[in-house]
């Protein structure tokens, strides 16, 4: 099939090289526009910029993917489908039936599941143990379009948020293969959605990291793995964010509050050689990677080994 590929970040290039692989003609990828990064900000590439170039496709980078000059520009390809991965901006509705095809999307839950920004890390949050990728066939809505294909990605006892993301674009890579194969071969089946059973996963940002002690050890387990590797639960100790990458709950069952163990929560209750441990508002976070301000992530014993933490210490929010 002739396709326009419409995507932006690391989760959008594997379905991208998927296409190019299976012999489709991706003749344009359309990605979000170039921006200023790091301490020099130089101009960065989005990565679905940089895969396309790399397989020779030509790049466009509309600031507003509505203006009526980008549907004039997307016409001159004469695409059989529009496939659209994390693009990142709305698309109007002369660009969802610009194509026989209209636009396929590639997202990461089992919709109606989980629909909006940021399913993945919303999938750990909230406690899921299976999660997986949907392709549908877009409308006007948010993530509200017929159901075309579903393929499950079991969530593991240790996974984070940058695990489930690499397994999922992986996932969503084949499933949209098989998904154009369906449409041209007229076998797909699409299905209406219901209403959602969860909420909108909503896009993260920096202050959901802050931990609060006072929830339970295991929603607080959820949070490290869940927003690592972005943007990070974290703490705050002598003045400095302590940001904590790897973390379990003590067994829960009869697990103590922190009035019952005599401790208020975010006070910790034991130092170890490779760990330290923390009293929650239910039960106790054992944490065993993480990182201070100008230093790389560390396993908990190197930092034990550097600071003095004693047992009594209590953490705080910001």
């Amino acid at each position: 099939m002739r396709i326009i590929f419409m995507g932006t970040p690391d989760f959008s290039v594997g379905t991208l090289e998927a296409l190019v692989e299976a012999g489709h003609d991706v003749c344009l990828a359309v990605t979000q526009p170039d921006k200023p990064k790091g301490r020099g900000k130089e101009m960065q590439p989005t990565p679905v910029k940089e895969a396309a170039l790399r397989h020779g496709i030509p790049v466009y980078q509309p600031r507003k993917i509505r203006d009526p000059q980008c549907v004039e520009e997307l016409e001159k390809y004469h695409a059989d489908v529009c496939v659209v991965v994390a693009f990142g901006q709305i698309l109007p509705k002369t660009i969802l039936e610009l194509t026989p095809y209209g636009c396929i999307n590639v997202h990461a839950s089992l919709l109606p599941k989980y629909r909006g920004a940021a399913p993945i890390q919303w999938a750990i949050l909230e406690g899921e143990t299976v999660t997986g990728v949907t392709t549908m066939q877009m409308d006007e809505g948010l993530d509200t379009g017929d159901m075309i294909l579903k393929t499950e990605v079991p969530i593991t006892e240790n996974e984070t948020g940058e695990s489930l993301h690499d397994k999922l674009a992986a996932a969503g890579a084949e499933l949209c293969v098989k998904t154009l194969k369906a449409l041209e071969d007229h076998t797909a089946v699409l299905e209406k959605q219901g209403e959602s059973p969860t909420a909108y996963a909503k896009m993260l940002d920096k202050k959901m990291g802050d931990i609060d002690w006072s929830c339970p050890a295991v929603q607080i387990e959820r949070l490290v793995r869940g927003l690592n590797s972005w943007p990070s639960a974290y703490t705050h100790w002598q003045g400095k964010t302590l940001k904590i990458w790897r973390a379990k709950a003590e067994n829960t069952a009869g697990a103590k509050n922190g009035t019952e163990s005599g401790c208020l929560p975010g006070t910790v209750t034991e130092v170890g050689k490779d760990s330290f441990a923390v009293q929650t508002g239910e039960g106790v976070l054992h944490v065993y990677e993480l990182q201070i301000p100008g230093k790389k992530r560390m396993e908990t014993g190197a930092f034990l080994r550097g600071y003095a933490l004693e047992r009594g210490t209590v953490f705080t929010r910001e």
